[in-house]
């Protein structure tokens, strides 16, 4: 088992209290300052689900092309159901990122709920009954780990403990799953698995990847390969949330590299917290205090933030 080379926290210290706690919180917030990521184990997500997940994306995934693509909604701009190879490409690139994916936006409300106004609620593909019901369960598992992170999170800048978990309260939060298929082919100039980055929402949960791949960038510029296993679930500040603390909280470039043999296929799953699409992100004042005294960031809502970033890596 690769080692895990960046800060590891256990989520049963949360519930521990006192120094246990104490000490959970200090290495989020150090790490989210840092580097903007850290680790978790002991999560609450079960290997049994994360075996099921991932059992149910590759029986999906190795549909036809056909079939796969009858689940392709334009005007859902890629949050919900699937988007095909090549679709999407990081912010700074032109170069199309080597993946397909479906997106699950928020389970457990009625279709109609103001949640899924932007981009309607979700639907499965037939030929995959256990699809639906496995990324429902482990949507809400993951959501409500991120919702204690959140907390960890503002507890460490000694805001109140809910600030940033609130934000996320019936929010559209997407939990994505990934497929990377060999990388075989003549390929597009400079085209990766996953273009260099930064994640547009509060936080990213990844939950175990089928393969390496990831890395992150460096304050030196150089860039550190993370282990992805299903020991622990990888954890990475997004733009939502440097925004918000005034860049007090580090959202990381990162990508996934393409492989060292043309055989090999990835799968990877991560859950994207978002902010509800009316939060204010405007820099709070206690963050513009701790970063220099001005405000480094712009205001503007989470919806605004989102449907900006959307125009900008081609999915709207």
């Amino acid at each position: 088992m690769a080692v895990q080379n960046i800060p590891v926290v256990d989520l049963r210290d949360w519930a521990s209290g006192g120094a246990a706690r104490q000490g959970f919180v200090k290495t989020v917030g150090q790490a989210l300052s840092d580097t903007g990521f850290f680790a978790v184990r002991n999560h609450g997500v079960t290997d049994e689900l994360m075996k099921r997940a991932y059992d149910v994306a590759r029986e999906f995934f190795h549909l036809s092309p056909d079939t796969k693509s009858r689940y392709h909604q334009p005007d859902k701009k890629g949050q919900r159901g699937f988007t095909g190879f090549g679709k999407e490409h990081a912010k700074d690139s032109t170069a199309p990122d080597l993946k397909e994916f479906w997106q699950v936006g928020r389970p457990d409300v009625p279709d109609d709920h103001p949640v899924h106004r932007t981009f309607g609620p979700n639907f499965w593909p037939s030929e995959v009954p256990a699809f639906g019901p496995t990324f429902v369960e482990l949507y809400r598992q993951l959501e409500k780990t991120g919702g204690i992170l959140l907390q960890a999170a503002a507890e460490y800048i000694e805001e109140p403990t809910r600030q940033f978990s609130e934000m996320s309260a019936d929010s559209d939060t997407i939990v994505r799953v990934l497929y990377y298929p060999p990388v075989t082919g003549n390929l597009p100039r400079g085209a990766v698995r996953s273009a260099a980055h930064e994640d547009i929402n509060l936080i990213t949960l990844l939950s175990g990847a089928t393969a390496e791949g990831l890395e992150l960038r460096r304050h030196d510029g150089t860039w550190m390969p993370i282990h992805t296993g299903f020991d622990t679930i990888v954890v990475d500040a997004g733009d939502m949330l440097q925004n918000v603390t005034n860049g007090l909280y580090k959202s990381t470039t990162h990508r996934v590299v393409n492989p060292g043999d043309s055989s090999s296929e990835r799968f990877s799953i991560p859950c994207f917290i978002h902010a509800r699409a009316n939060v204010d992100l405007t820099p709070l004042p206690s963050c513009v205090a701790r970063t220099g005294g001005t405000a480094k960031y712009p205001g503007l809502t989470a919806g605004e933030y989102l449907e900006q970033r959307l125009r900008e890596i081609g999915l709207a």
